[in-house]
């Protein structure tokens, strides 16, 4: 079983989770256990509190090295990596998330304010990790979405495990177009080639929408399959 600890000052934002999609069907089935601590609860302050001022005089509040540390070193165990949600951080994407799925106690460490005291970051924390180049008031949705992102890598729970193989990001290729009932709609048809059975087909223009969509949707991502696909030609 894969265990999630969050260290936060809001726990009850993320209760939720315990009932919400695959991830509730996960701790359902034993497979994901998440446990939230309170970084308020480890303050020695008589009251609670857990920022304060910035030292050099940069503006904002800044949170204690203490209670994070107290918190931390309280669920913390051998074999566990922690991580801290911030702007600073790597930029969390597909590869990290099947890494993170490996851990089987992951720690995940939810700021706020102007952020957290670097002495915890530097000697404390095993990854900084961003979920894009922007700034949010705190750490919590972050570790939503690397929680939901890394559950679904999580053995057992997705149904259907090929399934992750053709999402996008998992192999460069952004996933193919696809489509439901009905065949028509609003003019706009199901391409013949999905329907004809052979599986031969339906593969090739699986590749070729996955293809053609990376290139007009994520360009970036388009020179990068060129680029893989040119080396792997030279090999």
């Amino acid at each position: 079983m894969n265990k999630i600890t969050i260290l936060t000052l809001f726990p009850e934002s993320f209760e939720f989770l315990k009932t919400y999609g695959v991830i509730g069907k996960a701790i359902s089935k034993g497979l994901l256990e998440l446990e939230f601590v309170n970084i308020r609860d480890f303050s020695n302050d008589k009251h609670n509190h857990v920022d304060d001022t910035v030292y050099g005089g940069a503006a904002g509040m800044l949170m204690r090295p203490q209670p994070i540390y107290d918190a931390l070193m309280t669920v913390k165990k051998p074999g566990s990596k922690v991580a801290y949600m911030s702007a600073a951080g790597s930029q969390f994407n597909q590869k990290l998330a099947i890494d993170f799925a490996e851990i089987k106690h992951l720690i995940l460490i939810c700021g706020h304010y102007e952020g957290i005291d670097a002495r915890i970051t530097n000697h404390y924390v095993d990854y900084e990790i961003s979920i894009g180049d922007y700034v949010l008031t705190g750490g919590e949705i972050p570790a939503m979405v690397v929680i939901d992102s890394m559950a679904r890598f999580i053995e057992g729970v997705v149904g259907k495990e090929e399934s992750l193989v053709t999402d996008s990001h998992y192999n460069t290729l952004l996933q193919q177009d696809e489509f439901t009932k009905p065949r028509e709609f609003n003019g706009y048809m199901v391409p013949q080639d999905l329907l004809s059975g052979d599986h031969k087909k339906i593969a090739a223009w699986n590749k070729k929408s996955a293809i053609e969509k990376t290139k007009r949707v994520r360009p970036d991502l388009y020179e990068k399959f060129l680029r893989e696909e040119n080396k792997n030609g030279l090999n």
